[in-house]
């Protein structure tokens, strides 16, 4: 299941690097099903595969670029961005409040965050590029509830001035992140706002 996961996922990764961005997924699960279930666990992936750029440059090409949290020992980019987007992904089905336990599955394939030249020299647009497989599975016996699933949930980053309120108002780039991934979970879940959408921006 999980190996199945990460195939599907590679396949859709490669073919959404393009200059226009999306948050999209599968129609979400009718709120009929999901409201039967319960969350009893979220377990993400984030394969040590996948590339990771410290270059503080402008377009990093890597599939892991996060840069706002400092390394320290024995921690990794890959355990960062796990912390990240399990706890969106727990956020989002928190509304999950069945009879059935739930575990959902996840599996990164893309996590684009702004390094800080971008964050602070660009000055028209530019986007976080962020791309998991979710699946939801019996907490009880593993089997399968939907179909492994594809999510791409871009969305524009804020820049220069932007950047800098935001950050005073405690609205990290982290932040940010956890929410929008909070938002397409709920979606995707059909307990929350359908969040699909496309825009057009520069970005890697």
């Amino acid at each position: 299941m999980r190996a199945f996961l990460i195939l599907a996922l590679s396949t859709f990764v490669l073919s959404a690097c393009a200059s226009q961005w999306q948050t999209d997924y599968a129609a979400p699960i009718p709120a009929e099903v999901s409201q039967n279930w319960r969350l009893a666990g979220v377990e993400v992936l984030v394969p040590e595969t996948l590339t990771v750029s410290e270059d503080n440059v402008y377009f990093p090409i890597a599939d892991i670029v996060w840069r706002e949290e400092a390394l320290t020992p024995g921690v990794t980019r890959y355990d960062q961005v796990d912390a990240i987007v399990t706890d969106g992904i727990t956020r989002g089905a928190s509304g999950l409040s069945g009879s059935q336990p739930v575990k959902i599955l996840a599996t990164v394939g893309e996590f684009h965050a702004l390094s800080e030249i971008a964050r602070y020299g660009l000055s028209t647009s530019a986007v976080h590029n962020i791309a998991f497989a979710m699946q939801v599975v019996d907490a009880r016996t593993g089997a399968a509830l939907s179909e492994p699933t594809m999510i791409q949930a871009d969305f524009p980053a804020l820049l220069r001035d932007e950047a800098i309120q935001a950050e005073t108002a405690g609205q990290t780039q982290r932040v940010r992140i956890t929410d929008h991934i909070a938002k397409v979970t709920a979606g995707y879940l059909g307990i929350g706002p359908d969040m699909r959408n496309s825009f057009v921006t520069i970005g890697q």
